[in-house]
């Protein structure tokens, strides 16, 4: 039918075809928002931004940035210097790498549940970065080695004489590719905000999320685990710190 044959439209008429599509729009989005109001709040959960359903918890001094473009450290009375990640210890010989390194070696991407002392919890992140195997190949270490003590950028108040944050895991849990734990680079798919943990980070799933270190400028092989931050301002905090059995959605590999 051409537009010359078709019957005329009144207002009215296009005026009620509006309506109709108006109130199945408006019946769409009842149903949708409906339908997820029944979705388990973790469903939900899953599918908000991640970076905003963290909770920035630091004790650094906010007096650094990161520019992940150019690799660098910027200080807050501007100064401009090039991130490095040193491995020593008890290494053969102290290795450092750039950014760029790091950039370079082989990435993997992990979706994984962070769980913090304080009782709330961030399921399904999206985390990029390097696996620690990869990472400490890089190093000669010593027979003797078996835990990696991480330290951090920046200033901290002084906790017995320390002052920046530091943590220490076992060698044996970063490299069991059961447990999933990484240096992270990225968070859904982009470098690490600063509020992060930029430019590099400790994600351990199956610790609570202080042992999680926020910006790692160097990693210390050592033969005994060194209490963290947290432990010596609280020994409430321990060396050892599992995520409880019922915060977990799957078991704990080291209690199989």
């Amino acid at each position: 039918m051409t537009n010359a044959n078709r019957p005329p439209q009144t207002p009215h008429g296009r005026l009620s075809r509006r309506s109709f599509l108006g109130v199945l729009a408006a019946l769409a989005a009842t149903a949708g928002a409906f339908a997820w109001g029944l979705l388990p709040a973790r469903a939900r959960d899953a599918v908000a931004n991640v970076s905003a359903r963290f909770r920035t918890r630091t004790v650094e001094r906010p007096d650094f940035r990161f520019d992940a473009a150019r690799g660098e450290v910027v200080w807050a009375d501007g100064r401009r210097e090039p991130y490095a990640l040193t491995l020593d210890g008890l290494v053969q010989a102290p290795v450092t790498l750039s950014y760029q390194d790091l950039r370079a070696l082989p990435q993997v991407r992990r979706t994984l549940d962070f769980h913090c002392v304080e009782g709330w919890s961030v399921t399904d992140a999206p985390w990029g970065g390097v696996e620690f195997r990869e990472l400490f190949a890089r190093a000669a270490l010593l027979p003797t080695a078996r835990y990696a003590v991480f330290h951090s950028l920046g200033r901290t108040e002084d906790i017995g004489g320390l002052t920046h944050y530091v943590e220490s895991l076992p060698l044996a849990d970063l490299l069991n590719p059961a447990l999933g734990a990484l240096l992270a680079l990225d968070l859904e798919d982009a470098p690490l905000p600063d509020e992060r943990g930029a430019p590099a980070r400790v994600v351990s799933p199956f610790d609570l999320a202080y042992k999680s270190i926020k910006f790692v400028h160097r990693v210390e092989f050592t033969e005994a685990a060194v209490p963290g931050w947290w432990t010596r301002a609280n020994p409430v905090y321990p060396v050892r710190a599992p995520v409880e059995k019922q915060r977990l959605r799957s078991p704990d590999p080291r209690n199989s």
